[in-house]
């Protein structure tokens, strides 16, 4: 990258920390700081660790949209995500039943915590007691019915909220975490971008009037991906528990866009992995899709030795290159491939992909391009991975698959 980008970029950054700076004292001075909020992230775990990442930001102020919302509300909205304030070095209380631990947050706000149980977790997990309505909330909550998740609390030490008493209460929050579970047969990797929803990725125009002009409710999902999803987690056994993890090379700043249209979609609640980046020029000219996913999946291959990876993304962008290059690099670990042809009528992609294809299946894994989810759903019901009675439920989408 030329030296002129790396100069600007960062002269960007330092103007912008400056700027939060001076706004910050200026709020502080006039009383007039927002309220802050802990978003905690979809966790994952096992019985005998639990992680889980999030932020801590001044209120953003994001209001739910219904379908019909005008534009200049679905742009205030994503205006909000992408101007929010985050809380740098800020103090959280972790708690999980008796064990405690504190955690400070980074330069943009972000925090990670790994909690070691000391034993481990008996039986199956319990319930969630995050039984709130998850189509209502700015961050959708995991279904209380399922078995599969463990609550971490999170109180903010520091800083202190700062309005006056008695109105004063404590900063809280409730995250959710998946518990992958010696049931679990396998686990799933998905694409969002045009694999579970369209964003016509490869038109830049229409992807940015798709994902960002609009909201959770102008977006649907592609029929039967929901029961699809459902399906492969349940597994042949019906409770096996396979983790899905969602993975997209959005800001973590579309956090809460993405939760709230899994959950009004109807698809299983899991793990939403999001890029970091800072939002600037050299970033932006500098991105890179592979990098971003392999790195996101990379710790999940390593911290579940024993579990095989069903991936599944599109073949608009570089997730072929991309799961071939994990093919490759965790031999025997990943049962398949599941592409969805946004590309049929071109002929060059269509030959690179058909090149791919076949490294991957020299080296055992499964490869299947699929234009409707029943094709894929059949490919997985014939290997065993989902029961062949839960196809009738994705050839026939139930009316929540708007």
């Amino acid at each position: 990258m030329t030296n002129w980008i790396w100069t600007v970029s960062n002269l960007m950054s330092r103007f912008n920390a400056e700027l939060d700076q001076i706004k910050q004292k200026v709020a502080e001075k006039l009383g007039t700081e927002d309220p802050i909020s802990i978003l905690p992230y979809y966790g994952y775990g096992t019985s005998k660790w639990l992680r889980l990442k999030g932020r801590v930001l001044q209120d953003q102020g994001i209001k739910r949209r219904e379908e019909d919302a005008p534009l200049w509300q679905n742009v205030r909205n994503m205006y909000r995500r992408f101007e929010s304030d985050e809380v740098p070095h800020a103090r959280l209380r972790v708690t999980y039943g008796d064990l405690q631990q504190e955690v400070t947050t980074n330069q943009e706000g972000f925090f990670e915590v790994e909690i070691s149980l000391a034993s481990s977790l008996k039986g199956n997990v319990k319930q969630s007691p995050l039984n709130r309505d998850r189509s209502s909330q700015d961050v959708a909550d995991p279904d209380a019915s399922n078995p599969h998740w463990e609550t971490i609390h999170l109180e903010l030490l520091e800083p202190t909220p700062t309005q006056p008493q008695p109105y004063c209460q404590p900063v809280c929050a409730d995250g959710g975490v998946f518990i992958v579970t010696d049931r679990a047969r396998f686990g799933v990797i998905s694409d969002i971008d045009d694999t579970i929803v369209p964003t016509a990725a490869t038109n830049l125009i229409k992807m940015i009037r798709l994902a960002y002009l609009g909201n959770e409710h102008t977006r649907s999902a592609f029929p039967g991906i929901p029961a699809f999803y459902q399906a492969l987690q349940a597994g042949h056994d019906e409770d096996e528990g396979n983790p899905i993890f969602y993975l997209s090379s959005s800001a973590w700043n579309m956090y809460d866009l993405f939760s709230k249209f899994i959950a009004l979609n109807d698809l299983p609640a899991g793990p939403i992995l999001l890029c970091d980046a800072e939002l600037s020029l050299a970033n932006l000219v500098s991105f890179e899709h592979e990098t971003h996913k392999i790195e996101q999946m990379t710790p999940l291959f390593e911290r579940f030795p024993h579990l095989p990876w069903i991936l599944i993304g599109d073949t608009g962008q570089k997730d072929a290159e991309i799961y071939s290059q994990m093919v490759h690099r965790y031999p025997g670990r990943i049962l398949a491939i599941y592409l969805h042809d946004v590309t049929p009528d071109q002929s060059d992609r269509q030959r690179e992909l058909e090149a791919i294809a076949k490294t991957v299946r020299q080296a055992g894994s499964e490869w299947v391009l699929f234009s409707d989810t029943v094709t894929a759903a059949t490919h997985a019901a014939k290997q065993g991975w989902i029961l062949p009675s839960t196809l009738s439920n994705v050839s026939s989408p139930s009316s929540q698959e708007r």
